[in-house]
Protein backbone atom coordinates (compact mmCIF):
# COMPACT_ATOMS: atom_id res chain seq x y z
CA UNK A 1 0.00 0.00 0.00
CA UNK A 2 2.81 2.38 0.87
CA UNK A 3 4.46 1.78 -2.52
CA UNK A 4 1.15 2.58 -4.30
CA UNK A 5 0.75 5.82 -2.25
CA UNK A 6 4.33 6.90 -3.03
CA UNK A 7 3.78 6.34 -6.76
CA UNK A 8 0.53 8.30 -6.55
CA UNK A 9 2.31 11.21 -4.90
CA UNK A 10 5.11 11.19 -7.51
CA UNK A 11 2.51 11.31 -10.30
CA UNK A 12 0.76 14.18 -8.54
CA UNK A 13 4.04 16.12 -8.28
CA UNK A 14 4.54 15.77 -12.04
CA UNK A 15 1.14 17.27 -12.89
CA UNK A 16 2.17 20.99 -12.48
CA UNK A 17 5.33 20.44 -14.53
CA UNK A 18 3.42 18.65 -17.28
CA UNK A 19 0.83 21.42 -17.26
CA UNK A 20 3.53 24.06 -17.81
CA UNK A 21 5.05 22.04 -20.67
CA UNK A 22 1.61 21.68 -22.23
CA UNK A 23 0.98 25.44 -21.97
CA UNK A 24 4.35 26.21 -23.52
CA UNK A 25 3.68 23.83 -26.45
CA UNK A 26 0.25 25.31 -26.91
CA UNK A 27 1.44 28.94 -26.82
CA UNK A 28 4.74 28.47 -28.66
CA UNK A 29 3.27 29.17 -32.11
CA UNK A 30 1.70 32.36 -30.76
CA UNK A 31 4.94 33.47 -29.07
CA UNK A 32 6.90 32.79 -32.21
CA UNK A 33 4.38 34.68 -34.27
CA UNK A 34 4.48 37.73 -31.93
CA UNK A 35 8.21 38.10 -32.58
CA UNK A 36 8.23 38.61 -36.35
CA UNK A 37 11.26 37.66 -38.37
CA UNK A 38 13.29 40.11 -40.39
CA UNK A 39 12.25 39.72 -44.02
CA UNK A 40 14.31 40.19 -47.13
CA UNK A 41 12.31 42.51 -49.37
CA UNK A 42 14.84 43.02 -52.15
CA UNK A 43 18.45 42.40 -53.12
CA UNK A 44 20.39 42.48 -56.41
CA UNK A 45 21.94 39.09 -55.60
CA UNK A 46 21.87 36.56 -52.73
CA UNK A 47 24.60 34.04 -51.85
CA UNK A 48 25.36 31.70 -48.94
CA UNK A 49 28.65 32.33 -47.20
CA UNK A 50 29.75 29.18 -45.36
CA UNK A 51 32.83 30.90 -43.96
CA UNK A 52 30.69 33.02 -41.60
CA UNK A 53 28.54 30.14 -40.36
CA UNK A 54 25.12 30.74 -38.81
CA UNK A 55 23.61 30.13 -42.23
CA UNK A 56 24.83 33.55 -43.33
CA UNK A 57 23.41 34.94 -46.54
CA UNK A 58 25.36 37.52 -48.54
CA UNK A 59 23.08 40.19 -50.10
CA UNK A 60 24.47 42.71 -52.58
CA UNK A 61 22.89 45.67 -54.40
CA UNK A 62 19.84 47.73 -53.37
CA UNK A 63 19.27 45.59 -50.30
CA UNK A 64 16.03 46.09 -48.39
CA UNK A 65 14.88 44.44 -45.14
CA UNK A 66 11.58 44.73 -43.33
CA UNK A 67 10.42 43.95 -39.81
CA UNK A 68 6.90 45.02 -38.89
CA UNK A 69 6.77 48.78 -39.57
CA UNK A 70 10.55 49.23 -39.89
CA UNK A 71 12.40 49.23 -43.22
CA UNK A 72 16.19 48.97 -43.55
CA UNK A 73 18.12 49.83 -46.73
CA UNK A 74 21.82 49.35 -47.56
CA UNK A 75 24.31 48.57 -50.34
CA UNK A 76 25.18 45.11 -49.01
CA UNK A 77 24.55 42.93 -45.96
CA UNK A 78 25.05 39.63 -44.17
CA UNK A 79 21.79 38.07 -42.97
CA UNK A 80 21.98 35.31 -40.35
CA UNK A 81 19.64 32.50 -39.34
CA UNK A 82 19.39 33.87 -35.79
CA UNK A 83 17.38 36.84 -37.14
CA UNK A 84 20.25 39.33 -37.10
CA UNK A 85 22.15 41.18 -39.79
CA UNK A 86 25.20 43.31 -40.55
CA UNK A 87 24.65 46.00 -43.19
CA UNK A 88 27.15 48.17 -45.07
CA UNK A 89 27.06 51.33 -47.15
CA UNK A 90 24.36 54.00 -47.48
CA UNK A 91 22.41 52.76 -44.46
CA UNK A 92 18.85 54.05 -44.20
CA UNK A 93 16.47 52.93 -41.45
CA UNK A 94 12.87 54.10 -41.67
CA UNK A 95 10.62 53.47 -38.67
CA UNK A 96 6.90 54.25 -38.90
CA UNK A 97 7.80 56.69 -41.66
CA UNK A 98 8.38 59.22 -38.82
CA UNK A 99 12.03 58.70 -37.97
CA UNK A 100 14.85 58.20 -40.46
CA UNK A 101 18.37 57.11 -39.54
CA UNK A 102 21.40 57.09 -41.84
CA UNK A 103 24.98 55.84 -41.58
CA UNK A 104 27.67 53.63 -43.15
CA UNK A 105 27.39 50.54 -40.90
CA UNK A 106 24.47 48.81 -39.19
CA UNK A 107 24.32 45.92 -36.74
CA UNK A 108 20.78 44.77 -36.01
CA UNK A 109 19.33 42.02 -33.81
CA UNK A 110 15.78 41.29 -34.95
CA UNK A 111 14.98 39.38 -31.75
CA UNK A 112 15.79 42.23 -29.34
CA UNK A 113 15.25 44.95 -31.95
CA UNK A 114 18.55 46.54 -30.95
CA UNK A 115 20.39 48.48 -33.65
CA UNK A 116 23.86 50.04 -33.71
CA UNK A 117 24.48 52.52 -36.51
CA UNK A 118 27.99 53.95 -36.94
CA UNK A 119 30.06 56.25 -39.13
CA UNK A 120 28.49 59.51 -40.32
CA UNK A 121 25.26 58.87 -38.45
CA UNK A 122 22.30 61.13 -39.21
CA UNK A 123 18.88 61.01 -37.54
CA UNK A 124 15.93 62.98 -38.92
CA UNK A 125 12.66 63.21 -37.02
CA UNK A 126 10.45 66.00 -38.23
CA UNK A 127 12.13 69.25 -37.23
CA UNK A 128 14.92 67.47 -35.28
CA UNK A 129 18.22 66.63 -36.97
CA UNK A 130 20.95 64.65 -35.12
CA UNK A 131 24.50 63.98 -36.30
CA UNK A 132 27.05 61.75 -34.52
CA UNK A 133 29.50 58.87 -35.16
CA UNK A 134 27.71 56.03 -33.36
CA UNK A 135 24.11 55.55 -32.32
CA UNK A 136 22.43 52.76 -30.35
CA UNK A 137 18.72 52.50 -31.06
CA UNK A 138 15.97 50.32 -29.59
CA UNK A 139 13.41 49.82 -32.37
CA UNK A 140 10.84 48.39 -29.98
CA UNK A 141 10.90 51.27 -27.50
CA UNK A 142 11.95 53.95 -30.03
CA UNK A 143 14.80 55.01 -27.75
CA UNK A 144 18.26 55.95 -28.96
CA UNK A 145 21.49 56.91 -27.21
CA UNK A 146 24.98 57.97 -28.21
CA UNK A 147 28.32 58.19 -26.40
CA UNK A 148 30.21 60.08 -29.08
CA UNK A 149 29.97 63.89 -29.53
CA UNK A 150 26.74 64.80 -31.31
CA UNK A 151 25.08 67.85 -32.82
CA UNK A 152 21.29 68.30 -32.78
CA UNK A 153 19.48 70.97 -34.76
CA UNK A 154 15.89 71.93 -33.96
CA UNK A 155 14.78 75.02 -35.90
CA UNK A 156 16.67 77.95 -34.29
CA UNK A 157 18.28 75.76 -31.61
CA UNK A 158 21.59 73.94 -32.06
CA UNK A 159 22.65 71.56 -29.30
CA UNK A 160 25.92 69.72 -28.87
CA UNK A 161 26.92 67.16 -26.21
CA UNK A 162 29.21 64.17 -25.64
CA UNK A 163 26.45 61.82 -24.50
CA UNK A 164 22.71 61.74 -25.00
CA UNK A 165 19.41 59.86 -25.11
CA UNK A 166 16.41 60.61 -27.28
CA UNK A 167 12.93 59.18 -26.88
CA UNK A 168 11.07 59.32 -30.19
CA UNK A 169 7.62 58.68 -28.76
CA UNK A 170 7.75 61.53 -26.21
CA UNK A 171 10.18 63.79 -28.11
CA UNK A 172 12.38 64.01 -25.01
CA UNK A 173 16.15 64.34 -25.30
CA UNK A 174 18.60 63.90 -22.41
CA UNK A 175 22.17 65.18 -22.64
CA UNK A 176 25.32 64.91 -20.54
CA UNK A 177 28.87 66.24 -20.61
CA UNK A 178 29.81 69.47 -22.38
CA UNK A 179 26.22 70.30 -23.26
CA UNK A 180 25.75 73.52 -25.22
CA UNK A 181 22.49 74.90 -26.63
CA UNK A 182 22.86 77.82 -29.03
CA UNK A 183 19.97 80.12 -29.93
CA UNK A 184 20.09 83.47 -31.77
CA UNK A 185 19.18 85.14 -28.47
CA UNK A 186 21.31 83.16 -26.00
CA UNK A 187 23.79 80.32 -25.40
CA UNK A 188 23.27 77.66 -22.70
CA UNK A 189 26.14 75.60 -21.29
CA UNK A 190 25.31 72.79 -18.90
CA UNK A 191 26.57 69.56 -17.35
CA UNK A 192 23.23 67.75 -17.68
CA UNK A 193 20.20 68.87 -19.67
CA UNK A 194 16.82 67.55 -20.82
CA UNK A 195 15.01 69.07 -23.80
CA UNK A 196 11.61 68.41 -25.39
CA UNK A 197 11.39 69.23 -29.09
CA UNK A 198 7.60 69.66 -28.95
CA UNK A 199 7.23 71.91 -25.89
CA UNK A 200 10.64 73.57 -26.51
CA UNK A 201 11.26 73.40 -22.74
CA UNK A 202 14.79 72.82 -21.50
CA UNK A 203 15.44 71.34 -18.04
CA UNK A 204 18.77 71.85 -16.23
CA UNK A 205 20.01 69.15 -13.87
CA UNK A 206 23.52 70.41 -13.11
CA UNK A 207 25.74 73.53 -13.21
CA UNK A 208 24.34 75.70 -16.02
CA UNK A 209 25.01 79.15 -17.50
CA UNK A 210 22.77 81.07 -19.91
CA UNK A 211 24.47 83.94 -21.70
CA UNK A 212 22.79 86.68 -23.73
CA UNK A 213 23.46 90.31 -24.65
CA UNK A 214 21.41 91.45 -21.67
CA UNK A 215 22.62 89.17 -18.91
CA UNK A 216 24.21 85.96 -17.68
CA UNK A 217 22.18 83.44 -15.65
CA UNK A 218 23.63 80.66 -13.51
CA UNK A 219 21.85 77.79 -11.76
CA UNK A 220 22.25 74.13 -10.84
CA UNK A 221 18.59 73.19 -11.30
CA UNK A 222 15.71 74.70 -13.28
CA UNK A 223 13.93 74.94 -16.60
CA UNK A 224 13.69 77.32 -19.55
CA UNK A 225 10.77 77.54 -22.00
CA UNK A 226 12.57 78.62 -25.20
CA UNK A 227 9.25 79.18 -26.98
CA UNK A 228 7.78 81.57 -24.38
CA UNK A 229 11.12 82.85 -23.02
CA UNK A 230 10.04 81.95 -19.47
CA UNK A 231 12.36 80.29 -16.97
CA UNK A 232 12.89 79.22 -13.37
CA UNK A 233 16.27 78.67 -11.72
CA UNK A 234 17.31 77.33 -8.32
CA UNK A 235 20.31 75.97 -6.38
CA UNK A 236 22.97 78.71 -6.11
CA UNK A 237 21.20 80.65 -8.86
CA UNK A 238 21.85 84.26 -9.87
CA UNK A 239 21.24 86.71 -12.71
CA UNK A 240 24.14 88.97 -13.70
CA UNK A 241 23.57 92.15 -15.74
CA UNK A 242 26.06 94.85 -16.69
CA UNK A 243 25.55 96.62 -13.37
CA UNK A 244 23.76 94.22 -11.05
CA UNK A 245 23.87 90.70 -9.75
CA UNK A 246 20.68 89.14 -8.33
CA UNK A 247 20.81 86.08 -6.06
CA UNK A 248 17.92 84.03 -4.65
CA UNK A 249 16.89 80.52 -3.64
CA UNK A 250 14.61 80.57 -6.70
CA UNK A 251 14.79 82.92 -9.69
CA UNK A 252 12.07 83.45 -12.28
CA UNK A 253 12.79 85.27 -15.54
CA UNK A 254 10.61 86.50 -18.41
CA UNK A 255 13.05 87.40 -21.18
CA UNK A 256 10.43 88.98 -23.47
CA UNK A 257 9.20 91.33 -20.75
CA UNK A 258 12.64 91.72 -19.20
CA UNK A 259 11.34 90.88 -15.72
CA UNK A 260 13.26 88.86 -13.14
CA UNK A 261 11.92 87.68 -9.76
CA UNK A 262 13.93 86.29 -6.86
CA UNK A 263 12.42 84.47 -3.87
CA UNK A 264 14.02 83.85 -0.43
CA UNK A 265 17.55 84.89 0.58
CA UNK A 266 17.50 87.59 -2.08
CA UNK A 267 20.56 89.73 -2.68
CA UNK A 268 20.84 92.38 -5.40
CA UNK A 269 24.42 93.66 -5.78
CA UNK A 270 25.40 96.81 -7.67
CA UNK A 271 29.15 96.51 -8.15
CA UNK A 272 29.56 99.98 -9.70
CA UNK A 273 27.90 101.73 -6.74
CA UNK A 274 29.32 99.37 -4.09
CA UNK A 275 25.75 98.76 -2.97
CA UNK A 276 23.71 95.65 -2.30
CA UNK A 277 20.10 95.09 -1.28
CA UNK A 278 18.86 92.01 0.57
CA UNK A 279 15.34 90.78 1.29
CA UNK A 280 12.80 87.98 0.96
CA UNK A 281 11.40 88.92 -2.46
CA UNK A 282 12.88 90.94 -5.34
CA UNK A 283 11.63 92.10 -8.73
CA UNK A 284 13.96 93.42 -11.42
CA UNK A 285 12.67 95.26 -14.51
CA UNK A 286 15.49 94.96 -17.02
CA UNK A 287 14.26 97.50 -19.59
CA UNK A 288 14.04 100.26 -16.99
CA UNK A 289 16.86 98.95 -14.78
CA UNK A 290 14.55 99.03 -11.76
CA UNK A 291 14.73 96.68 -8.76
CA UNK A 292 12.18 96.31 -5.94
CA UNK A 293 12.93 94.36 -2.75
CA UNK A 294 10.53 93.59 0.12
CA UNK A 295 10.54 91.46 3.28
CA UNK A 296 13.39 92.22 5.74
CA UNK A 297 14.73 94.58 3.08
CA UNK A 298 18.24 95.89 3.79
CA UNK A 299 20.39 98.21 1.71
CA UNK A 300 24.14 98.33 2.31
CA UNK A 301 26.08 101.24 0.80
CA UNK A 302 29.86 101.17 1.23
CA UNK A 303 31.89 104.35 1.57
CA UNK A 304 35.62 104.84 1.88
CA UNK A 305 35.76 104.42 5.66
CA UNK A 306 32.18 103.60 6.64
CA UNK A 307 29.03 101.77 5.57
CA UNK A 308 25.41 102.90 5.46
CA UNK A 309 22.67 100.38 6.36
CA UNK A 310 19.06 101.19 5.42
CA UNK A 311 15.94 99.16 6.24
CA UNK A 312 12.35 99.73 5.09
CA UNK A 313 9.26 97.72 4.19
CA UNK A 314 10.11 98.24 0.51
CA UNK A 315 13.31 99.29 -1.26
CA UNK A 316 13.24 100.39 -4.89
CA UNK A 317 16.38 101.12 -6.92
CA UNK A 318 16.22 102.84 -10.31
CA UNK A 319 19.33 102.80 -12.47
CA UNK A 320 20.56 104.39 -15.66
CA UNK A 321 18.23 102.85 -18.24
CA UNK A 322 15.05 104.40 -16.90
CA UNK A 323 16.60 107.85 -17.05
CA UNK A 324 17.73 107.25 -20.64
CA UNK A 325 14.28 105.96 -21.62
CA UNK A 326 12.51 108.93 -20.07
CA UNK A 327 14.81 111.22 -22.03
CA UNK A 328 13.94 109.40 -25.26
CA UNK A 329 10.24 109.70 -24.51
CA UNK A 330 10.61 113.43 -23.97
CA UNK A 331 12.51 113.79 -27.23
CA UNK A 332 9.86 111.85 -29.17
CA UNK A 333 7.16 114.21 -27.95
CA UNK A 334 9.07 117.23 -29.20
CA UNK A 335 8.57 117.10 -32.94
CA UNK A 336 11.77 117.45 -35.00
CA UNK A 337 13.66 119.25 -32.23
CA UNK A 338 17.41 119.25 -32.01
CA UNK A 339 17.72 115.95 -30.20
CA UNK A 340 21.39 115.70 -31.10
CA UNK A 341 22.17 118.72 -28.97
CA UNK A 342 20.67 116.90 -25.99
CA UNK A 343 23.52 114.39 -25.93
CA UNK A 344 25.32 116.18 -23.12
CA UNK A 345 22.18 116.15 -21.01
CA UNK A 346 21.61 112.47 -21.83
CA UNK A 347 25.14 111.69 -20.72
CA UNK A 348 24.35 113.28 -17.38
CA UNK A 349 21.11 111.33 -17.07
CA UNK A 350 22.85 108.09 -17.99
CA UNK A 351 24.83 108.25 -14.78
CA UNK A 352 21.85 108.88 -12.51
CA UNK A 353 20.76 106.24 -10.03
CA UNK A 354 18.22 106.61 -7.27
CA UNK A 355 16.82 104.63 -4.38
CA UNK A 356 13.37 104.86 -2.80
CA UNK A 357 12.59 103.48 0.65
CA UNK A 358 8.95 103.19 1.69
CA UNK A 359 7.45 103.03 5.18
CA UNK A 360 9.18 102.52 8.54
CA UNK A 361 12.57 103.60 7.25
CA UNK A 362 15.54 103.34 9.58
CA UNK A 363 19.22 103.68 8.77
CA UNK A 364 22.51 103.34 10.59
CA UNK A 365 25.96 104.77 9.91
CA UNK A 366 28.63 105.09 12.58
CA UNK A 367 28.43 108.88 12.53
CA UNK A 368 24.77 109.25 11.50
CA UNK A 369 21.50 107.48 12.28
CA UNK A 370 17.96 108.26 11.23
CA UNK A 371 14.34 107.25 10.75
CA UNK A 372 11.36 108.46 8.72
CA UNK A 373 8.34 107.12 6.84
CA UNK A 374 9.87 107.37 3.35
CA UNK A 375 13.18 108.30 1.82
CA UNK A 376 14.56 109.26 -1.58
CA UNK A 377 18.30 108.70 -2.09
CA UNK A 378 20.14 109.89 -5.19
CA UNK A 379 23.30 107.80 -5.33
CA UNK A 380 24.81 109.99 -8.04
CA UNK A 381 25.11 113.14 -5.93
CA UNK A 382 24.61 111.32 -2.59
CA UNK A 383 21.53 113.38 -1.70
CA UNK A 384 19.23 111.78 0.86
CA UNK A 385 15.71 113.21 1.26
CA UNK A 386 13.62 112.17 4.26
CA UNK A 387 9.84 112.60 4.61
CA UNK A 388 7.22 111.68 7.22
CA UNK A 389 8.41 112.68 10.72
CA UNK A 390 12.09 112.47 9.77
CA UNK A 391 14.64 112.32 12.56
CA UNK A 392 18.44 112.39 12.38
CA UNK A 393 20.95 111.71 15.11
CA UNK A 394 24.49 113.01 14.75
CA UNK A 395 26.58 112.31 17.83
CA UNK A 396 24.72 114.13 20.66
CA UNK A 397 22.35 116.04 18.40
CA UNK A 398 18.82 115.11 17.40
CA UNK A 399 17.50 116.84 14.27
CA UNK A 400 13.84 116.87 13.21
CA UNK A 401 11.77 118.73 10.60
CA UNK A 402 8.87 118.23 8.21
CA UNK A 403 11.47 117.18 5.61
CA UNK A 404 15.24 116.84 5.63
CA UNK A 405 17.72 116.79 2.76
CA UNK A 406 21.14 115.38 3.57
CA UNK A 407 24.23 115.51 1.36
CA UNK A 408 26.61 112.59 2.00
CA UNK A 409 30.08 112.74 0.46
CA UNK A 410 32.34 109.79 -0.23
CA UNK A 411 34.41 110.48 2.86
CA UNK A 412 32.12 112.46 5.18
CA UNK A 413 28.81 114.26 5.66
CA UNK A 414 28.68 117.57 3.83
CA UNK A 415 25.50 119.51 4.55
CA UNK A 416 21.77 119.31 5.22
CA UNK A 417 18.58 121.28 4.59
CA UNK A 418 15.77 121.15 7.15
CA UNK A 419 12.39 122.57 6.13
CA UNK A 420 9.24 123.17 8.21
CA UNK A 421 9.26 123.02 12.04
CA UNK A 422 13.01 122.47 12.11
CA UNK A 423 14.36 121.43 15.50
CA UNK A 424 17.79 120.54 16.90
CA UNK A 425 18.06 119.09 20.40
CA UNK A 426 21.04 117.90 22.47
CA UNK A 427 20.81 116.54 25.99
CA UNK A 428 22.63 118.10 28.94
CA UNK A 429 21.08 115.93 31.65
CA UNK A 430 17.78 114.19 32.40
CA UNK A 431 15.91 117.52 32.69
CA UNK A 432 17.89 119.95 30.52
CA UNK A 433 18.16 120.04 26.73
CA UNK A 434 19.86 122.52 24.40
CA UNK A 435 17.34 123.44 21.70
CA UNK A 436 17.21 125.32 18.41
CA UNK A 437 13.96 125.92 16.56
CA UNK A 438 13.09 127.67 13.29
CA UNK A 439 11.23 127.48 9.96
CA UNK A 440 14.29 126.47 7.97
CA UNK A 441 17.79 125.37 8.83
CA UNK A 442 20.92 124.84 6.80
CA UNK A 443 23.56 122.70 8.48
CA UNK A 444 27.21 122.13 7.61
CA UNK A 445 29.51 119.29 8.68
CA UNK A 446 33.27 119.19 9.17
CA UNK A 447 34.85 115.73 9.51
CA UNK A 448 31.35 114.30 10.06
CA UNK A 449 30.74 116.67 12.97
CA UNK A 450 28.07 119.37 12.90
CA UNK A 451 30.01 122.65 12.72
CA UNK A 452 27.50 125.37 11.72
CA UNK A 453 23.71 125.72 11.50
CA UNK A 454 22.02 128.70 9.89
CA UNK A 455 18.45 129.30 11.10
CA UNK A 456 16.10 131.25 8.83
CA UNK A 457 12.75 132.47 10.14
CA UNK A 458 11.28 132.45 13.67
CA UNK A 459 14.53 131.35 15.25
CA UNK A 460 14.39 130.32 18.92
CA UNK A 461 17.13 128.90 21.13
CA UNK A 462 17.61 127.48 24.59
CA UNK A 463 21.11 126.53 25.57
CA UNK A 464 22.91 126.18 28.84
CA UNK A 465 25.93 128.28 29.81
CA UNK A 466 28.74 126.33 31.43
CA UNK A 467 31.83 127.17 33.38
CA UNK A 468 34.32 124.34 33.59
CA UNK A 469 31.61 121.81 32.61
CA UNK A 470 29.31 123.11 35.35
CA UNK A 471 25.97 124.59 34.22
CA UNK A 472 25.68 128.17 35.54
CA UNK A 473 22.76 129.63 33.58
CA UNK A 474 20.39 129.18 30.67
CA UNK A 475 20.22 131.47 27.64
CA UNK A 476 16.83 131.81 25.98
CA UNK A 477 16.63 133.88 22.78
CA UNK A 478 14.14 134.70 20.02
CA UNK A 479 15.63 135.92 16.74
CA UNK A 480 14.42 135.70 13.15
CA UNK A 481 17.78 134.61 11.70
CA UNK A 482 20.80 133.29 13.55
CA UNK A 483 23.89 131.09 13.25
CA UNK A 484 24.79 128.41 15.74
CA UNK A 485 28.45 127.41 15.91
CA UNK A 486 29.33 123.93 17.14
CA UNK A 487 32.53 122.51 18.56
CA UNK A 488 32.89 118.75 18.99
CA UNK A 489 29.20 118.45 18.04
CA UNK A 490 28.18 120.73 20.94
CA UNK A 491 26.95 124.34 20.87
CA UNK A 492 29.95 126.64 21.23
CA UNK A 493 28.35 130.05 20.58
CA UNK A 494 25.46 131.72 18.79
CA UNK A 495 25.54 134.66 16.39
CA UNK A 496 22.27 136.63 16.09
CA UNK A 497 21.92 138.12 12.62
CA UNK A 498 18.86 140.30 13.33
CA UNK A 499 18.00 142.08 16.59
CA UNK A 500 17.42 139.33 19.17
CA UNK A 501 15.22 139.14 22.23
CA UNK A 502 17.55 137.21 24.50
CA UNK A 503 17.71 136.67 28.24
CA UNK A 504 20.18 134.78 30.42
CA UNK A 505 18.56 133.25 33.48
CA UNK A 506 20.33 131.84 36.52
CA UNK A 507 19.23 128.24 36.96
CA UNK A 508 17.15 128.99 40.04
CA UNK A 509 15.23 131.87 38.44
CA UNK A 510 13.45 130.11 35.53
CA UNK A 511 10.48 127.77 35.61
CA UNK A 512 11.28 124.22 34.51
CA UNK A 513 8.41 124.48 32.02
CA UNK A 514 10.23 127.34 30.30
CA UNK A 515 13.16 125.08 29.52
CA UNK A 516 11.36 123.47 26.57
CA UNK A 517 10.36 125.15 23.33
CA UNK A 518 7.04 124.51 21.62
CA UNK A 519 6.91 121.16 19.75
CA UNK A 520 9.84 119.82 21.77
CA UNK A 521 10.20 116.03 21.48
CA UNK A 522 13.05 113.83 22.65
CA UNK A 523 13.19 110.58 20.65
CA UNK A 524 16.30 108.88 21.94
CA UNK A 525 14.40 105.61 22.46
CA UNK A 526 13.77 105.43 18.67
CA UNK A 527 17.44 105.85 17.77
CA UNK A 528 19.10 102.76 16.23
CA UNK A 529 22.39 102.27 18.04
CA UNK A 530 23.57 99.33 15.92
CA UNK A 531 22.88 98.03 12.41
CA UNK A 532 20.70 95.27 13.90
CA UNK A 533 18.43 97.80 15.62
CA UNK A 534 17.21 99.25 12.31
CA UNK A 535 14.94 96.18 12.10
CA UNK A 536 13.17 97.01 15.39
Amino acid sequence: MKKIENKKRSYQSLIPALFLVFCFLLLHPLLSHSQKKVEIVHAGSLKFDKRLGNGAKRLIGDVEFKQENTYMFCDSAYFYENNSLDAFGHIHVNQNDSIHMYGDLLKYDGNTKQAVISQNVIVDKGDMHLATEMLNYDMGKSVGFYTTPARITNKDNILTSDQGYFFSKTNDLNFKKNVELTNPEFVINSDTMRYNTTSKITYFLGPTTIKSKENLIYCEDGWYDTKKDLSRFSKNSYILTKEQKMFGDSLYYDRKKGIGRAVKNVNVIDTAKKMDIKGDLALHYEFTNTSIVTGHALLTQKYEKDTLFVHADTLKAIGEKEEVESKKNQASRIKNQETITDNKQQTTNNRQQTLFAYHKVKFFKRDLQGKCDSMFYNLTDSTMRLFGLPTLWSDENQLTADSINLIIGEKSLKSMDMKGNSFIVSKEDSLRFNQIRGKKMKGYFTDNNLSLVHVEGNGQTIYFVKDKEVIKAVNRADCSDLNIHFKDNKIDHITFITKPDATIYPLGQIDIQELKLRDFSWRAAERPKTREEIFK
